[in-house]
């Protein structure tokens, strides 16, 4: 058995040990087969893991998480674990797994070649030490380094039991995980949008009338956007991908951000329905607040007040903060549209509209007076 530790001094390797990040790297070197199980990972981590299975010419991998399902998932590592699972199914070599039973927080790495265990792995170290960033540097882990046939198969019979259902389910299989929703930073650069506290926003949740309005999002499929076919429709008729319909000039390209929300007719004309250029206060499930309206003829544009692109970082900003899409600098060079916006992306994100509903409640504005509150939910 030898130990290994983090590389942070008094307590840095001897010239007779590696660092975890060493020996891992080095038997999967060496090996044909990696099966992992782990309380956490970070989604650098992920990336390694797959560049790590890619280069060596891994045929067969198991990634078993343990504590997400209890405490919930970061949505940014959840949608890239979920990635990688449909790529190395669809690749014949091996799958992610969620712990359903119980709090799995162990930490477990086991190597093999030709179906023969070369060594097990076992001590503090999640998943993130295969990827050294700046959240970890000063992180010190210590694990155990075994090669001794008989601790290597009890390990192995541990990961194995923990891969049985109903200990553990694929990720894919997994339909009630509470995904922890990342920071939307794309807001923050509006001077127009403010914070709402969760207490606030749970005030105005209680004071929702039953006026409330669907607004779907108008997307194409991801066929549609890889083949171009009925690409033009798509991008003027999408009321979020705008961004890729003709600028305004030839010499710039439309912001990504910008998006053109148009409001189906039956929908404007119901009763209540927000009244054209008259102002009011969108609060966002997600604990933002800012001034909105209505305007075009039929009232069939819906955007937030003195800031074209606010309603964009908003909605794309949250997909981008979900790491289902990156933010596209110039969309005229974006000739294949990886910026597009599809229903692919919103099922995975697993909102396609948006709710507005009316409160019993007002603010006051220095510009406008006493304003109506809405809601503002992507669901």
């Amino acid at each position: 058995m030898t130990l290994l530790y983090s590389a942070i001094p008094p307590l840095r390797t001897t010239s007779d040990q590696e660092t975890i990040n060493e020996a891992f790297h080095r038997l999967a070197e060496e090996s044909d087969e990696i099966s992992i199980a782990v309380g956490y990972i970070s989604l650098l981590s992920l990336d390694e893991l797959n560049e790590v299975i890619q280069k060596n010419g891994i045929s067969k991998v198991t990634l078993t998480i343990g504590m997400y399902s209890k405490e919930g998932m970061p949505e940014r590592s959840y949608h890239a674990a979920k990635a990688y699972n449909q790529k190395w199914r669809e690749e014949g070599i091996g799958e992610i797994r969620l712990v359903r039973s119980f709090a799995f927080h162990g930490k477990l790495y086991y190597f093999a070649k030709d179906n023969r265990p070369i060594a097990v792995m076992n001590g503090s170290a999640n998943l993130g030490v295969i990827k050294l960033e700046a959240t970890n540097l000063r992180q010190y882990e210590v694990a155990s380094l075994i090669e001794d046939q008989t601790e290597i198969w009890n390990t192995k019979q541990l990961i194995d039991k923990l891969n049985a259902s109903p200990i553990s389910a694929n990720i894919a299989e997994v339909k009630d995980l509470n995904l922890i929703r990342e920071t939307n930073c794309d807001l923050g650069k509006s001077d127009l949008a403010e914070p709402v506290t969760s207490d606030d926003l749970n005030v105005y949740r209680k004071h929702q009338t039953g006026l409330s309005f669907l607004l779907p999002l108008k997307v194409p499929t991801e066929a549609e956007r890889i083949s171009g076919e009925g690409s033009k429709d798509s991008c003027m008729k999408s009321n979020i991908n705008v961004c890729y319909a003709a600028p305004r000039s030839a010499r710039k390209s439309r912001d990504w951000y910008e998006i053109q929300f148009t409001v189906d007719k039956s929908i404007t004309t119901q009763p209540g329905y927000p009244q054209k250029n008259k102002p009011f206060i969108a609060i966002t499930d997600d604990g933002y607040k800012f001034k909105a309206h209505t305007t075009s003829d039929g009232n069939k544009q819906f955007n937030a007040v003195g800031d074209e692109l606010l309603l964009g970082r908003w909605l794309k900003g949250r997909l981008v903060a979900a790491g289902l899409v990156k933010p596209v600098n110039d969309t005229m060079k974006d000739e294949t549209r990886k910026g597009m916006i599809t229903r692919e992306m919103l099922d995975e994100y697993g909102c396609h509209n948006l709710r507005l509903t009316k409160t019993d409640k007002t603010i006051d504005d220095p510009e406008d007076g006493p304003l109506d509150v809405w809601t503002l939910f992507f669901e």
